[in-house]
């Protein structure tokens, strides 16, 4: 019969072998906190310190450690189940956070219950030592890393916006870690939006909703990714709008992050929008070559395989779309030379990439052309939706429905809807530039102009 010791150096190495795969970064973030329950006699049982970290583990690694148990002792075999830890779960009292990747044990923090419980995970790579800094998200890189280090908010809120895939997570994740590291007691809580509406919905149908507001307007620094995801929830966005301005008073940091800028933002109330504009609002723009460049060289830099530098230039040239896009066609070439022995070259990032190069040369969206025009014409990004009919507003109105037809595969319809119109405006906005085209060379040029920056 297996005796208590012998399932503890069995755990044992396989907590090293964990290590081993996963790193230390990984192992001291997630897996360290593990403990074997040697109480029991029925089942593996593993224990961790909250039920954020239970369910991040088993979601994440579960499979794996499950796997090594049955390697290690496959007869008889027993289920390995994860559960926390029943002091700590039973009690309030605060507990250590996940370490940061390269930090000494206890550089973090202390975290209570509840605050691993609502906080979103962070990732250990969106540091500010990995966050590839350009024209287009300078400001927006060194306003997160004053909010990171300030004693007192030097601005409040500080508002982040840009598209997908631009850096937004990033920078809140690394803000997170710098204040873990350097101002340990210091409570941060990161959260999206929709988790935020998630926890509010219950509190209301628990009846909580006293223990809800308290426990939000508790922490030294929220961070809610994602804020455009309440747009049109009347009743969550009351109880944030309460929530952010109960922080901002006693000069506690908020980090807003969305897709829009605040005066942009559709279906949130104005007062809301003045508030978040009342602080710093950093945009961080689409990537620019130098800056795709820039990302590719880094995230090269820690690879085992060389990547020539031509196709370094090839990928940052042709996959514009966003960071996430960009990384995932070099991760691409680089499994594929990994697992089938391929060489690293432009031939077969044209070949691997097809679908992805392909995709992208018609990967222009409707927002795009909008913003892109407002900006051309120095109107605003809303009039491209609103009821307004002067020529001002009208006339680029029709140049970006002109645009969108000719740029997108997306049908009247769908181009009408994104303008809030139906689809015999666009027929006839369409209609209208292209007369124009013939007989105004002033639009002739606009739009040949706005095309080729469009197409670029």
């Amino acid at each position: 019969m297996e005796t208590a010791s012998d399932r503890a150096v069995l755990w044992a190495r396989i907590r090293g072998r964990l290590q081993a795969e996963f790193g230390d970064g990984v192992f001291k973030s997630w897996l360290q906190p593990m403990v074997l329950d040697d109480r029991g006699t029925e089942g593996i049982r593993v224990l961790l310190p909250t039920r954020f970290m239970c369910q991040r583990v088993e979601s994440t690694y579960g499979a794996r450690i499950r796997e090594l148990w049955r390697e290690a002792e496959p007869s008889p075999a027993e289920a390995v189940v994860f559960a926390v830890r029943p002091a700590l779960a039973e009690t309030p009292s605060r507990e250590p956070a996940p370490v940061m990747p390269g930090e000494p044990e206890g550089a973090n923090g202390s975290s209570d219950v509840w605050l691993d419980s609502v906080s979103a995970p962070l990732d250990p790579r969106f540091t500010f030592g990995n966050f590839v800094v350009g024209k287009s998200n300078e400001l927006a890189a060194a306003a997160c890393q004053r909010a990171s280090e300030a004693g007192e908010a030097p601005f409040n809120p500080l508002f982040l916006y840009g598209g997908v895939g631009l850096g937004k997570t990033h920078l809140m994740h690394a803000i997170a870690w710098q204040i873990r590291a350097s101002r340990p007691e210091r409570r941060v809580l990161y959260l999206t939006a929709e988790s935020f509406m998630y926890q509010f919905i219950k509190a209301l149908r628990f009846r909580d909703t006293m223990a809800f507001k308290d426990q939000f307007r508790s922490v030294d620094v929220l961070m809610v990714d994602d804020v455009q995801f309440i747009a049109g929830r009347q009743t969550t966005q009351e109880e944030f709008f309460h929530t952010f301005n109960a922080l901002v008073d006693r000069n506690r940091l908020v980090v807003i992050s969305a897709d829009k800028s605040p005066v942009d933002l559709e279906g949130i109330e104005d007062r809301m929008r003045s508030r978040l504009g009342r602080g710093l609002v950093a945009d961080i723009h689409p990537t620019d070559y130098e800056l795709r460049h820039s990302i590719l060289q880094n995230k090269v830099a820690g690879m085992p395989l060389r990547v020539p530098e031509d196709v370094i230039a090839f990928l940052a040239k042709h996959v514009t779309s966003n960071v996430r896009e960009l990384e995932g066609a070099l991760n691409r070439l680089v499994a594929q030379a990994q697992l089938v022995g391929r060489e690293i070259s432009i031939e077969a990032a044209r070949e691997i990439l097809a679908d992805l190069l392909r995709a992208h040369d018609r990967r222009l969206t409707i927002e795009e052309i909008q913003r892109r025009v407002a900006e051309y014409y120095n109107i605003r990004f809303t009039d491209m939706h609103s009821a307004r009919r002067a020529r001002a507003v009208a006339r680029p109105r029709q140049v970006a429905m002109y645009l969108a037809k000719q740029l997108t595969e997306r049908s009247l319809p769908d181009i009408g809807r994104n303008f809030r119109r139906d689809h015999t405006t666009v027929m006839h906005a369409v209609r209208r530039i292209e007369h124009l085209l013939e007989t105004d060379s002033s639009v002739g040029e606009d739009v040949t102009l706005l095309r080729r920056q469009l197409e670029e």
